[in-house]
């Protein structure tokens, strides 16, 4: 048995409370103090070349961060603040496979994932490529047998629909990916995805159904998350209305690490998939909870996920800090939410396929950053994670952008967007670039005083002191640009990796542990409670808001 290194919590609470009151962190609040004034529209007409020294090429992917509220010297601050954090030294532990999530005792190694097989990961000196390779083997076996038609179900007929059971972590990730990939999408399968525990969800997805055709996944870790089980109860349910229990074995299949949970529910294990504790939830969409994704664009386009996102890793673990794209995502964020304290981060992917992906990077940040303590339980005085929010560009346009182009909040933006599209209608990806290309210039420079006197030339007398005010844009608004080549497998893993270590780096900046989420259980522990007296049963004491709200229930509810 391993084991565990216990570190010197007097040692790491010091340690992170040096990082905060370093010269650095000081200097930090010092620069945004002097430079907050500073307008980028003034910036890009002292340097023309602002945007070729403030971005980063890799294969398929653009990052354009020149539209940022910061300077060379903001920049090296902000590097000097990670070196000081010992951004190298986590960066080796997350590569290395230290337990790195240390109120759980465990490492975190996600990107052992997506690593060729004959490469080497080692963990309590065991290499854990080999089994994840293993699991990929079966994996591959599985989805081509359903692609091609040899797994068929219970009356010999092949799989038409397969709906993926899960939630968190296990709907978001395998949902955005899906989506964003329908153009590899086999025209011959149907892949749909429940996760709200609210029945309407699953009963809609239940009526364009035939039983004899429809696959079912059942994803959980534990295989006891309330939401998905029952959900999957449901499933069964609706299915042994047309079949016996012996044919559950052709179409429910398990992704879970509990094959005595799963057997009881009438799974066989050989149909079960399992992953590691390694592997937290909002970071498995590369493991078998990736297999929905798997059985609809095909194995050898999975593959090029998997690469993309090992790209992007080997970029994040060799880059230089001045060209590397997941810690200048990460330094910029700091340097607005901590610093400047702009509490909201904004994602528009003009894209549609990319539709849910502000939704993916939200669990990703939020779950992972939302923190108010250090790792080892100190409390922090400064802000930690960003609301992440957003919507698909140009819709995103006609909703919100009023409040980012005349609100009086600093939110700082990412625009994603594909210089080509899968589907090329007339001239509507123009009109779709142009957009979200004007948009992040129009953030940056606003619109001044002058320049809307001269579209007022033919306004006269009072009208111009009404309109006036109505029409200024103060600018100055940052945001980074992705411009992908295009939509693909291998593109989509290495947009879907930079966030991940972003938010990583984050942690370590803001000494926080990344990979646990108890926020999440509370309420969870209270719903259970709750439940029952939904039914009549005894009461819990409650807060008044509370018990009024399950009698008001109990009086209107009806079965």
């Amino acid at each position: 048995m391993a084991v565990r290194h216990v570190p010197d919590l007097r040692f790491v609470v010091n340690r992170q409370q040096e990082i905060n009151a370093s010269p650095a962190w000081a200097r930090l609040h010092q620069h945004q103090r002097a430079t907050r004034h500073m307008h980028m529209k003034e910036l890009f007409e002292q340097d023309p070349e602002r945007f070729s020294r403030f971005s980063v090429r890799l294969e398929g992917l653009l990052f354009d961060y020149s539209k940022n509220r910061v300077t060379d010297r903001t920049l090296e601050l902000l590097f000097d603040l990670a070196e000081v954090a010992g951004l190298k030294d986590w960066m080796r532990k997350l590569r290395d496979g230290e337990r790195i999530n240390v109120s759980e005792g465990r490492a975190v190694l996600h990107t052992a994932l997506r690593l060729p097989a004959g490469a080497s990961c080692m963990l309590d000196k065991e290499n854990v490529v080999p089994a994840v390779q293993n699991v990929l083997g079966r994996l591959e076996t599985f989805s081509n047998a359903v692609r091609d038609g040899s797994w068929t179900g219970f009356t010999g007929k092949r799989i038409t629909d397969v709906v993926n059971l899960g939630i968190g972590g296990s709907d978001l990730g395998p949902l955005v990916v899906a989506e964003a990939l329908a153009p590899y999408m086999s025209p011959d399968l149907r892949i749909h995805f429940v996760s709200n525990v609210d029945g309407q969800q699953i009963a809609r997805t239940l009526a364009g159904l035939n039983a004899e055709t429809t696959l079912f996944i059942v994803a959980s870790k534990s295989f006891a998350t309330p939401e998905t089980l029952l959900n999957a109860t449901a499933a069964r349910r609706w299915f042994l209305q047309f079949a016996a229990e012996e044919a559950i074995a052709r179409h429910f299949v398990a992704v879970s690490t509990n094959e005595a949970a799963v057997r009881e529910f009438g799974i066989d294990p050989e149909n079960m998939f399992g992953f590691w504790d390694w592997v937290g939830g909002r970071y498995s969409v590369w493991s078998a909870i990736g297999l929905p994704v798997m059985l609809g664009i095909g194995f050898t386009a999975f593959r090029e996920f998997l690469a993309g996102a090992h790209q992007l890793d080997e970029h994040f673990f060799s880059a230089p800090f001045e060209r590397n794209i997941p810690v200048i995502m990460a330094l910029l964020g700091v340097w607005y939410n901590t610093f400047y304290r702009a509490h909201t981060h904004a994602i528009m992917p003009y894209d549609h396929g990319l539709r849910r992906l502000p939704a993916y990077i939200q669990q990703l940040d939020m779950e992972s950053n939302g923190k108010r303590v250090g790792r080892y339980g100190e409390r922090l005085d400064f802000d930690t994670g960003p609301v992440i929010w957003g919507e698909e560009g140009v819709n995103s346009q006609h909703a919100f952008f009023q409040l980012l182009h005349q609100g009086t909040r600093l939110v700082p933006c990412d625009f994603i967007v594909p210089m080509n599209s899968h589907y090329p209608v007339a001239d509507q990806h123009k009109v779709l670039v142009a957009n979200c290309f004007a948009q992040t210039e129009a953030l940056m420079r606003g619109k001044t005083e002058s320049e809307v006197l001269r579209e007022l030339k033919d306004v006269a007398g009072d009208r111009i002191d009404v309109l006036l005010p109505q029409k200024l844009f103060p600018g100055n608004q940052p945001s980074n640009t992705f411009a992908l080549d295009r939509v693909t497998p291998r593109t989509l893993g290495m947009l879907m990796a930079a966030y991940e270590h972003k938010v990583f780096v984050q942690g370590v900046i803001w000494g926080i542990n990344s990979f646990d989420q108890w926020g999440v259980e509370y309420g969870k522990q209270l719903a259970s409670q709750i439940l029952p007296e939904l039914s009549g049963e005894a009461s819990h004491a409650h807060d008044c808001s509370t018990s009024g709200l399950i009698r008001h229930f109990l009086e209107t509810h009806h079965d």
